[in-house]
């Protein structure tokens, strides 16, 4: 629970005013909503779940809101982004974020904090903060913060989302279970895509970000009723809620000491990527394909196992269409091995992830292939920029 010193916090006039449908409420009052303003968050991302939680804590009145992300606003954001406009395309997130909070509470604190959150810069990044939130999309900052916040003895405040489904909890609250009782070990790379690859409902994030606000508001406040120990799961598709229950795994190591958690979740550094099998798959920069395509197009294949949507926004000229799917079921492999016959077999996706994971597969059946270095947005940005990017 957290216990601030509420003795030199004071509403005046405009401010009880403005929350007064706060403090109406029992379970806040006075006392309540100067907790709210004596509390500090800190919010780690200001994408898809950073936007909606972090409007509404300061619409609810947090007095001392901190922000780290080092990104830009890119329009593609603003399907879902909804702390983001137009006008903040190109520029940096953070004061896009500061910009709007200002406008919706303009005396709450907004210290920013331009950096990729690290193991050299988490703890004294966090450790002012009552209470973090994690808005992330990536595996490596997500055991980070966990354990920073063990270390640190702060709640961790948890959220995902992915195409149509999010999830949410409390971790490190009260002697509850914290984010390696859930995942003790992350997934092998390249397995869960990212939602730049399997794409995102807009609303999503503001569902589960909007719970991640609620969770944070009520921790503030001392509730004893929050999602600690129970994850709560959103199919938005199904308009369906299920909840499992967490429980502590006395089995796990302590978390005596932040790591490298690039290395602890296997993130290949580097061009060439190494499956578990020691085998290596060879790169190819865009730049060297469009040379080969130039000089010697007739000497290669090039395969797109990207899905039919993604295809119909954009495409490489001369790609073969086969997604992913039907080559990890094995249905399409006789076709690539017909299209392939004396000729070099090249793979891409969108960003280079599941065009590996092809090719991993495609060596199970003796079909060896190279890997387009970014996929089709690296050749958006480097090659061709008429083609669009998603």
């Amino acid at each position: 629970m957290i216990n601030p010193n509420l003795e030199t916090v004071t509403l005046d006039k405009e401010e009880i005013e403005r929350y007064s449908r706060h403090i109406i409420l029992p379970e806040v009052g006075l006392e309540g909503q100067k907790k709210l303003k004596a509390a500090s968050v800190v919010c780690i991302g200001t994408g898809g779940l950073g936007s909606p939680l972090l409007l509404y804590l300061a619409a609810a009145g947090i007095g001392h809101i901190g922000i780290v992300d080092f990104d830009v606003v890119d329009s593609s954001n603003l399907q879902r982004q909804i702390i983001h406009s137009t006008s903040w395309v190109g520029k940096l997130k953070i004061e896009s974020a500061k910009n709007r909070i200002l406008e919706i509470n303009p005396t709450c604190q907004v210290d920013l904090y331009k950096n990729r959150l690290s193991s050299e810069n988490a703890i004294e990044i966090l450790k002012p903060y009552d209470v973090v939130v994690d808005g992330t999309d990536n595996f490596p900052t997500r055991y980070l913060i966990n354990d920073a916040c063990v270390l640190l003895n702060k709640p961790n405040v948890y959220g995902s989302i992915f195409r149509f489904e999010g999830q949410a909890t409390v971790f490190n609250y009260k002697g509850g279970p914290n984010y390696r009782d859930l995942f003790p070990e992350p997934p092998p790379p390249g397995m869960v895509p990212s939602c730049a690859e399997g794409g995102v409902l807009g609303v999503l994030p503001g569902i589960i970000g909007t719970i991640q606000a609620t969770e944070t508001i009520k921790i503030i406040l001392g509730s004893n009723n929050t999602l600690s120990g129970r994850l709560l799961l959103y199919n938005a598709w199904d308009m369906t809620f299920r909840e499992l229950r967490l429980r502590r795994n006395p089995n796990l190591p302590a978390i005596d000491k932040l790591i490298d958690y690039e290395e602890f979740c296997s993130i290949p550094h580097g061009s060439i990527v190494k499956p578990k099998d020691n085998t290596m798959i060879p790169e190819i920069t865009v730049q060297d394909l469009k040379k080969l395509m130039d000089l010697e197009s007739g000497s290669f294949v090039l395969i797109d196992v990207r899905n039919i949507n993604e295809y119909e926004i954009a495409y490489i000229s001369g790609s073969v269409l086969i997604p992913l799917t039907s080559i990890e079921d094995g249905t399409k492999i006789p076709q690539i091995k017909n299209l392939i016959k004396n000729k070099r077999l090249i793979v891409h996706c969108k960003m280079g992830g599941r065009s590996i994971k092809a090719l991993k597969t495609l060596e199970k059946f003796d079909i060896i292939g190279t890997n387009l270095k970014g996929g089709i947005n690296a050749w958006s940005q480097e090659v061709d920029t008429s083609i669009p990017q998603y």
